[in-house]
């Protein structure tokens, strides 16, 4: 991890999310996770579950199977996480089921709690409790709650009050969303009331809200990943990017980053003499004969700036010229008394 926990390769940390578009597919899994390592992002993320440790099957059976036809086991995600590290990639995921920690823990730099688990008291608590950085991804969830799972992350381990260890991602929790339910603002008022490092989690179709996050000063970035759209009936597919993709958005970041600059205004090397040439100083709006009071109808203020500036032109009222002056001359303060 760099010293920057949320700094990555080109600029935003980059998540590509497999997630469940394996759909229970270890081969198909590897492939993805090839294809995502080709998109040079700077982690690769899955979700790790089990059906019965996730979803009722008295309350809800049929979401309990569709979760269990798309489970990996534990030598499976090791497996993918080994590939990850092999490459130079990290490997990320939101961890369903706390039992899970004992064997992932060594291969998770920063963990993701998904946006269904920001009320999940109970798996937040046994996550903070491994004091690795974590990603709050907050869809489906107001204002109020948001804050309240911050403050209640941070009881758990000051640590967490660290930027370095906590950061908030805005997500709108459906698949696929329309760019007016992204709601990108609503990461100015996360970063403004805590201070935290912000991002955004995608749900829409394409890649044009994740570079307009940038601009707006996301510092994460989370997308679905996949091969391909095509043919694809499970849902997550639909907003996912593929390799050519994900590249074409790390140019667009790059002219973003280059179009931002440098936070500190001060005049630049292209502009060269124009702060000469464009800026205005005052002169003879007149010729003005030695011994004549100025007052303000004697001057003009012309480019380029020579002489004196323009904004000391009141300076000049009342003074007596030495001198004769002529009309649109260059005037220099040794002229007057």
């Amino acid at each position: 991890m760099s010293k920057n926990t949320w700094e990555g390769k080109h600029g935003p940390l980059l998540i590509a999310e497999i997630g469940g578009n394996h759909e229970g597919d270890f081969e198909y899994a590897k492939r993805l996770t090839e294809l995502a390592i080709g998109a040079d992002v700077d982690f690769i993320k899955f979700q790790l579950y089990s059906g019965d440790s996730l979803v009722s099957r008295v309350e809800n059976p049929v979401r309990n199977q569709h979760f269990k036809k798309f489970e990996l086991n534990q030598d499976h995600y090791i497996d993918l996480a080994e590939m990850c590290q092999a490459a130079g990639i990290g490997f990320m995921a939101s961890v369903w089921n706390p039992d899970y920690f004992e064997w992932i823990d060594p291969y998770m730099p920063i963990y993701k709690i998904g946006s269904g688990d920001m009320t999940a008291y109970p798996i937040l608590a046994a996550t903070a409790q491994l004091k690795k950085p974590i990603i709050l991804s907050t869809g489906l969830s107001s204002l109020q709650e948001v804050l309240e799972t911050v403050a209640f992350i941070q009881r758990v381990d000051p640590l967490y009050k660290d930027p370095q260890y906590l950061s908030i991602l805005q997500c709108t929790a459906m698949y696929p969303i329309p760019f007016e339910a992204a709601n990108l603002s609503v990461m100015q008022t996360y970063k403004s009331i805590t201070g935290l490092p912000v991002g955004y989690s995608d749900h829409t179709e394409g890649h044009q809200a994740l570079a307009i996050a940038v601009a707006m000063g996301a510092q994460i970035l989370e997308f679905h990943f996949t091969d391909s759209r095509e043919g694809k009936s499970f849902r997550d597919h639909e907003v996912s990017l593929t390799q050519a993709e994900v590249l074409q958005l790390t140019e667009e970041i790059k002219v973003i980053k280059g179009l931002k600059g440098d936070p500190i205004k001060r005049p630049l090397a292209v502009e060269g003499d124009h702060v000469v040439t464009f800026r205005r100083a005052v002169y003879p709006r007149q010729n003005i004969p030695a011994g004549t009071v100025i007052d303000e109808q004697h001057l003009i203020y012309l480019r380029p700036n020579h002489g004196i500036d323009a904004r000391a032109y009141k300076q000049l009222i009342g003074k007596k010229t030495k001198l004769d002056l002529s009309a649109h001359q260059r005037l220099e303060w040794s002229y007057f008394e």
